[in-house]
C-alpha cells in the first residue's frame, strides 16, 4: 500500500446539517416530525416490558417500516429515499469545503507522490438520502442504514406467494454509534476498496494498511461519536467537533470532550472560508499531507543507492 491517502470522515446528521436529514421525509407525507420521534425514543421502553431489546441508534428504521404498513409513508421505496435527498439543507460553506480542501493538496510536491483526499460518510442516517444529496458527488463511500424494498423469496415452500411492492420492506444493513468503528477500520485497512481480497478482521502489519490511523481526519457533533474519537485519538488520528452557533448545551458538550482528551479542538459549524472550522480543517490537511511527502521522500532517499563514479587518482 503506498500510504498517500488522506480520509476525511464525517458524520452526517448535525455535523454536516442543521437537521436530521429525514425532515424531507416528513414534509413529504406531511407527519410532525416531534410525533414521530417522541414514538421512536419510547420504543425501547415498550419492548422491553417483552422482554425485547432493541438497538436505540436504529429503532427508527423499524418505525418507518411500521409507518410504511400502516399506510403513514406510503409507497415509500428507496427511488423516493434518493429524492428527498436533494432536499437536505446543509452548514454554510458545504459543501464548497470539499473542493477547497483539494486545493490545499494542489501542489507539486504532493502531487509527486501522488497524495490525495478521499472523503468518507459514516452516519446512523439513510444512505439513499446521503447519495441524492449535493454533497455525494464528492464522497468516494457511504457507511449508512439501508433498506431492503423486495426480500428475496425462500425456496423451501412449495408455493411462492411472493409479491413485488417496491416498498420499504426490510433492514439491510445498519450502521449505529458502536459500529461506526467498523467503518473506520475497513477503510484503515482498505476492505472497502478491496473487498475480494481484504476482510476488516484479516491480520495485517500497519505498513501493509492502506489509510494509516494518523492519515485520518474524523469531524462529528457529540457524545455519540466518543467510540470512534477513542479510537483515532488511541493511534494518532485527528478529531474534531462541531456545534451549532449559540447553542450552549452543545457547546458544553464539546468543550467536556476537548477537556477529556476525546477530540483535538472543536468550533461553531461553519465550514465557510475564514471560519475556524474552515481554517483548523484545511490546516490539518495540509500539515498531514506534509508528513505523508516526507516521509515517501525520505523512503524514496533511502532506497535509492549513491550511483558509481569515476575514481580521479592524483
Amino acid at each position: 500500500m503506498d500510504q498517500n491517502t488522506i480520509a476525511i470522515i464525517w458524520d452526517f446528521d448535525k455535523t454536516l446539517t442543521p437537521n436530521y436529514m429525514q425532515n424531507p421525509i416528513f414534509e413529504q407525507f406531511k407527519v410532525d416530525p416531534v410525533k414521530f420521534w417522541v414514538e421512536v425514543n419510547s420504543l425501547p421502553e415498550k419492548y422491553a416490558l417483552a422482554d425485547i431489546k432493541v438497538n436505540k441508534d436504529t429503532i427508527y428504521l423499524n418505525h418507518m417500516i411500521t409507518c410504511v404498513r400502516q399506510g403513514l409513508f406510503p409507497r415509500l421505496n428507496n427511488k423516493l429515499l434518493k429524492e428527498l435527498g436533494q432536499k437536505i439543507e446543509f452548514y454554510n460553506g458545504i459543501p464548497e469545503i470539499f473542493s477547497q480542501l483539494d486545493t490545499i493538496i494542489d501542489k507539486p510536491q504532493f502531487k509527486t507522490f501522488n497524495i490525495h483526499i478521499e472523503n468518507y460518510i459514516v452516519s446512523t442516517g439513510i444512505t439513499q438520502m446521503i447519495r441524492g444529496s449535493k454533497v455525494a458527488p464528492f464522497i468516494k463511500d457511504i457507511w449508512g442504514c439501508e433498506f431492503i424494498e423486495n426480500p428475496i423469496p425462500t425456496k423451501l415452500c412449495k408455493e411462492n406467494s411472493s409479491s413485488r411492492d417496491d416498498i420499504l420492506s426490510q433492514i439491510g444493513y445498519i450502521i449505529d454509534n458502536t459500529s461506526k468503528t467498523r467503518a473506520i477500520f475497513e477503510i484503515n485497512k482498505g476492505a472497502n476498496v478491496f473487498p475480494k481480497d481484504i476482510d476488516v478482521n484479516s491480520t495485517m502489519k500497519a505498513e501493509s494498511r492502506r489509510v494509516p490511523f494518523e492519515n485520518m481526519v474524523y469531524i462529528a457533533d457529540g457524545p455519540s461519536d466518543i467510540p470512534v474519537f477513542s479510537i483515532l485519538k488511541q493511534y494518532g488520528g485527528s478529531t474534531f467537533a462541531i456545534y451549532p452557533k449559540g447553542n450552549k448545551e452543545a457547546f458544553d458538550q464539546v468543550e467536556l470532550l476537548l477537556r477529556g482528551g476525546r477530540i483535538d479542538s472543536y468550533a461553531e459549524a461553519d465550514y465557510s472560508s475564514g471560519t475556524q472550522t474552515n481554517m483548523w480543517l484545511t490546516r490539518r490537511v495540509e500539515e498531514i499531507a506534509n508528513k505523508i511527502y516526507q516521509k515517501m521522500k525520505d523512503a524514496l532517499d533511502k532506497s535509492a543507492g549513491k550511483p558509481p563514479r569515476h575514481i580521479v587518482e592524483e
